[in-house]
Formats: structure tokens, C-alpha cells, sequence
């Protein structure tokens, strides 16, 4: 039995944990055992401030859930040793355990390639199950998969083909909730998530900003942007109409008539994919389509001026601004979004858990909105991902923006670490922000080489 870290244990656990238990006990330690077959944690019950062990296991799915704890002590100290001894007494019978007796289906698998499929292998799920420098991604998706179901029929399909980009924000978003302490009621296909919890409920649409293409069906590249004033036009244009598409397609549908959803807060989840590095340079944008309004030419810190845009034009398409404003979207909540939730930060946060091969080195950079005494700020960063820095977690760098005409307004307490992003009818937007926000992440990936080994001539 080793001692492990709270990310590491939420990597195995978090999937089956009650959110009305953390309500009534808390966790205080944590552990693994047998080769990670076994985890374990110490709790301190609130009311009594008593300690007792909760030994979790493998079922027949490969899901882990409770087989076994220990009686309550007045001291942590004798909970470990109870908790030891129980775990030690369990390992030799651990197949018994497995029998949950309530599991008839096989364990997900994501990453055994089908053999129905007529798609090609999309090069991203080829990378995630072929490149050592992808493995602790892997490995931290392993115990979180075994936990979806898969209400659609296709998942699997699209993880491994045509749609890796928007299943892996789909298994974002599911993390991110289920971290946010919200189980997720999958008995209906639509929307993607129905989320309940302490903080109360909502639902969630999940959708992505994919490449342009022409009409027989091949990319069209963005537009260039090389210079200030490129950027600064696709921003105020390209990047807006980009995300009009999605977001409107699915307003069209309605979700808030369905009656899971009814009276609920509903969010529009939405990711950029259409380049690999999209999402860095899209943040801005997203504002400027959801509110209407946009910086002014003759802005400064000094006199922050905004002004309202009614449409946006890129060559022949023109389009209106403000999503918030059109018929419907008074039923949507939120939109939120997130730059850094790509495959990259799988990789990062699985690290960090202790998950992937030993060679794996991970180099993180980009620019930050950090907090400090109040006061927020833009600067850059850039270190090493490793297991004894600053824990990454699944909502950082999310950005909530807020529905002002919202029937059912999205309560910040139910995302509580995310930056939450509101606009009054100024145009100048207030936001709630956490101490660290990336704004732009960039991972490198180093597999570093072995050691060279001596001849066996050598040892003689």
C-alpha cells in the first residue's frame, strides 16, 4: 500500500463517488495497492470527526467501486493500520470482489481499433495509441472510459475516425463536470450531459468549430495571419462567423423543449479544432459573436471605450452579431470554452497523476492572466510538467460566458473554478477570474533516450 495523490486517485475513483459523500465525510489521504488494482482513501467523517478506510477495486467492466472498508477509529493513524491489514486480506480473494452483480456488458474500450469501420484511422488516435510520448494521455483515459456509456452507438467510431477532435472534448467536458462534484445521467442520448449535483442541475450540448470545406469535400486553409492587422481582422470577422456556424446549428435545435431539460440552466459547450493550434488564437474572438461588441480603435487602459458590432462580413458571407440576442438563445445559460482542452492537456494532467512511461518529459509555455492582489495581468510562462508542480486541473483555463437574457442564468457556484464572464449593456465586460488563467498553452513533447547499455563482452 503506497500513498498516492489526490489527481492520481480521481484519475481511478472520481467516476463513482457520490457527490452527497464528500457532503458527509471528507478525504484525507489516499492509496494505491496490488498494481493499481486496488485504491484506497481515509476519510474524516464531519459530523463525528471519526476516520475510517474506503477500499475500491475493479469490477467486471473494469470500473472501480467499492468492495470493502474498515470500522471507524478515533484516529487517522489507526485507520491506516485497519486499512492495511483489510487491503492485505483482500488481495489474494480480489477476483471474489469484482462481482459487483449488476454489470452484463462488456468494459469500453476505446482503443482496440474496430474492424467494421470503413474510415481510415484519424492520425491524432494513431498518435494517442502508438507514441509513447502520448501515454500517460492514454493511460488516464483508460480508467475514465470505462465509465462511458455510449447512448449515441457511434463513440467509439468517431473517437478512432472521423470525429477524435469532438469525442476528446466530449471526454473533457465529462471529467470537467465530474471534478466540478456532478454525476452525469446518461439514460438519454440528448443533450450530451444531464449534470446534477449539491449545487443543483443543469444540461450540456457539447459542439466544435471544425475545418472549412469545399465542395468536394477537401479542407479550405484559413485565411493567413501574419501580420497585427490579419489578426486583428479575422478576430473582428473569420474567427466570429467561424463559431457562428456551430453555435446557431444547434440554437435551431431547441434542447430546452426537451423535458429532461425543461427549467433547467442549459450551456452550449464549444472547442475550435479547425487548425491544430486554433483555439490560442480564437479566445477573443468568441466574445465579440456572443455579445456584440468589440474594443474600440481608440481604446486605452486609461478610457477602456467598446463598440457595438451588428454583423460580421469575410468575402461574401455576411452575418449577424450577438448571439444572445437571437430568437431562442434567451434558453441559453452560458456558453463556455476552454483554449487549453485539447488532447495536450489529457497529457499534462496524466502526468502529473503519475500515469505514462518514465521517458516522457513535457514542456509547457504559452501566456497567462494571473491574479495577484487583486489585480489581473498578462505575462508568459514556461516549465516542465511534472508530478510536484502546481496540480493542473480539469477546469483551469475554462471560461464561462455568461447569458445576460438568460430565463435560467447558469449560478457560478456550480463551476466554481472557472473564470465567469459577464456583459452589461456598456459593452465593458466584468469578469470574476481565478489566480491562473492561460490564455495560450503550448506542449512540446520529449521522450528521452535510454541510457546506453554495455556490451556483455563489456562485464566480463
Amino acid at each position: 500500500m503506497r500513498p498516492i495523490s489526490n489527481q492520481r486517485f480521481n484519475a481511478f475513483a472520481a467516476y463513482c463517488r457520490s457527490p452527497q459523500a464528500l457532503a458527509i465525510a471528507e478525504e484525507i489521504l489516499w492509496f494505491e495497492a496490488d498494481d493499481s488494482r486496488i485504491v484506497a482513501t481515509i476519510i474524516r467523517d464531519r459530523p463525528d470527526s471519526e476516520f475510517a478506510g474506503i477500499i475500491l477495486g475493479r469490477d467486471e467492466r473494469e470500473r472501480y467501486r467499492w468492495i470493502n472498508a474498515t470500522e471507524f477509529f478515533k484516529s487517522k493513524i489507526q485507520a491506516r493500520a485497519a486499512l492495511r491489514a483489510k487491503i492485505e486480506e483482500i488481495i489474494p480473494i480480489l477476483e471474489q470482489h469484482r462481482k459487483q452483480g449488476d454489470n452484463d456488458k462488456k468494459p469500453v474500450d476505446f482503443f482496440t481499433p474496430l474492424k467494421k469501420t470503413k474510415q481510415p484511422l484519424h492520425q491524432s488516435f494513431l498518435n494517442l495509441t502508438n507514441l509513447e510520448g502520448f501515454s500517460p494521455a492514454k493511460e488516464i483515459i483508460e480508467p475514465m472510459m470505462r465509465w462511458h456509456e455510449d447512448v449515441d452507438g457511434n463513440f467509439v467510431e468517431q473517437f478512432q475516425t472521423t470525429g477524435f477532435d469532438s469525442r476528446i472534448w466530449e471526454l473533457y467536458l465529462f471529467s470537467l463536470f465530474t471534478e466540478a462534484g456532478f454525476i452525469i445521467d446518461k439514460s438519454s442520448a440528448i443533450p450530451d450531459f444531464s449534470c446534477s449535483g449539491l449545487a443543483g442541475e443543469f444540461c450540456a450540448e457539447a459542439t466544435t468549430v471544425n475545418p472549412s470545406r469545399d465542395k468536394k469535400g477537401k479542407i479550405v486553409p484559413p485565411p493567413p495571419i501574419e501580420t497585427e492587422e490579419e489578426m486583428e481582422a479575422a478576430i473582428r470577422d473569420y474567427f466570429p462567423i467561424k463559431f457562428a456556424g456551430p453555435l446557431t446549428e444547434k440554437l435551431r435545435k431547441r434542447y430546452w423543449e426537451r423535458e429532461n431539460v425543461q427549467g433547467k440552466p442549459f450551456i452550449l459547450a464549444i472547442q475550435d479544432f479547425q487548425t491544430p493550434t486554433a483555439m490560442t488564437l480564437t479566445r477573443d474572438a468568441l466574445p465579440i459573436y456572443l455579445y456584440g461588441y468589440r474594443q474600440a480603435d481608440d481604446w486605452s487602459m486609461e478610457d477602456p471605450k467598446f463598440e457595438r458590432v451588428e454583423t460580421h462580413q469575410w468575402g461574401t458571407k455576411t452575418i449577424n452579431s450577438n448571439f444572445f440576442s437571437f430568437e431562442g438563445a434567451e434558453y441559453i445559460s452560458a456558453v463556455i470554452f476552454n483554449s487549453s482542452a485539447t488532447i495536450s492537456k489529457f497529457n499534462r494532467v496524466g502526468l502529473q497523476a503519475g500515469f505514462g512511461s518514465d521517458r516522457v518529459r513535457l514542456f509547457r509555455f504559452g501566456t497567462v492572466c494571473k491574479t495577484e492582489n487583486g489585480n489581473p495581468h498578462i505575462t508568459e510562462y514556461a516549465h516542465y510538467v511534472s508530478e510536484d508542480a502546481m496540480v493542473e486541473t480539469w477546469s483551469e483555463g475554462l471560461e464561462v460566458f455568461h447569458n445576460p437574457r438568460a430565463i435560467h442564468p447558469l449560478p457560478m457556484e456550480m463551476l466554481p473554478d472557472a473564470a465567469h464572464h459577464f456583459m452589461p449593456d456598456d459593452g465593458l465586460m466584468r469578469s470574476r477570474l481565478p489566480d491562473w488563467l492561460p490564455t495560450q498553452s503550448f506542449t512540446h513533447i520529449e521522450v528521452e533516450e535510454l541510457p546506453p547499455q554495455p556490451d556483455d563482452n563489456e562485464l566480463f
